[in-house]
């Protein structure tokens, strides 16, 4: 007897199952969802970042960190050494220059002439010459810092350079020019204070000549200087040094000479030299003014009468020279 069990399968009803279209909703649905959410979460810490920078970054008006900039485990003669032995030669780069300007604390004035204030300041627990200019003074200050920062301009007896930054709080603004402080101050007041021995005479005045003849100097190749001369050579631009030698200082009248077209750089400003050191032909208007052997003569000159200056105050046992 054979026994056969029927089983009945009925088709599922209609509309009970997904369709593929259903199906390929639910899954790119989730995922889709899944990346906006990523997205929009990327967009989110990308922009606190961004609030975060804004947040800390210092206002470029306010003093910039010079620890992260100047190493304060140099003291500026080896920072000033090592920026022009491994740069151009002209000198800090502008952005170090007004970190150390902007960290330099005014001590106390030490000088003042036609177109500016002298003030000894501290930076890093160094003393600094800082010379002021005001606003109306614009251009010579600007002339004075781009000769400064002429390339291959660095030599013992030209005055170091440091920084120039100007200083503007709203209500009025400064114009400062930061180098080596020399104690002892100028040569006229130096001069004024003290005699000099045969020796000490023959040691400044060969430091002068020696920095105005690296001024007159054009050093030729890419990395070269043009020649410079002076225009304002006297007593009072030049500074004594503590160990006896001189600086030549106060580059706002100088004049630069490219041997290659002939061109005379002449500044644009109102300053003139100082009459009593004048050369004749410049005092009666006859110099050439085209030719860059005027400009050197009249140095030469000039320098001639602060030789003059310093055989005045030369003592030889006990008594004055003249």
């Amino acid at each position: 007897m054979c026994m056969c069990v029927y089983i009945a399968v009925e088709p599922p009803p209609e509309g009970s199952g997904w369709s593929q279209l259903e199906l390929a909703a639910v899954i790119l649905v989730p995922s889709c969802l899944v990346c906006v959410g990523v997205i929009l979460g990327m967009c989110a810490i990308q922009n606190l970042q961004c609030n975060h920078i804004k947040a800390h970054k210092q206002d470029p008006e306010e003093p910039l960190d010079d620890q992260a900039l100047v190493s304060t485990d140099k003291c500026l003669k080896e920072l000033i050494y090592d920026m022009n032995t491994s740069g151009s030669g002209s000198g800090l780069p502008l952005l170090v220059q007004r970190t150390i300007a902007r960290t330099i604390v005014l001590q106390e004035s030490i000088g003042k002439g036609r177109f500016g204030e002298v003030w000894r300041g501290k930076w890093s627990g160094e003393d600094v010459a800082v010379k002021i200019f005001s606003s109306r003074d614009e251009r010579s200050w600007f002339r004075e810092a781009e000769i400064y920062q002429t390339i291959m301009l660095r030599h013992e007896n030209i005055l170091g350079f440091i920084a120039a930054d100007n200083k503007d709080n709203g209500s009025w603004t400064q114009l400062w020019l930061v180098s080596e402080y020399h104690e002892h101050g100028s040569l006229f007041d130096y001069l004024n204070r003290y005699t000099v021995s045969v020796e000490g005479m023959i040691v400044l005045a060969l430091s002068i000549a020696s920095g105005i003849a690296h001024l007159h100097m054009e050093i030729i190749g890419t990395q070269g200087k043009p020649a410079i001369a002076h225009r304002d050579i006297k007593s009072k631009n030049i500074l004594v040094k503590k160990n006896g030698t001189a600086v030549i200082a106060d580059l706002g009248l100088a004049v630069k000479h490219d041997s290659n077209t002939n061109n005379i750089d002449i500044p644009i400003n109102h300053r003139v030299g100082t009459k009593r050191y004048m050369a004749p032909e410049i005092l009666d208007d006859s110099v050439n003014m085209s030719s860059f052997e005027s400009f050197k003569r009249a140095d030469i000159y000039s320098m001639g009468l602060v030789f003059w200056e310093l055989a005045h105050r030369c003592s030889i046992q006990g008594a004055l020279l003249c």
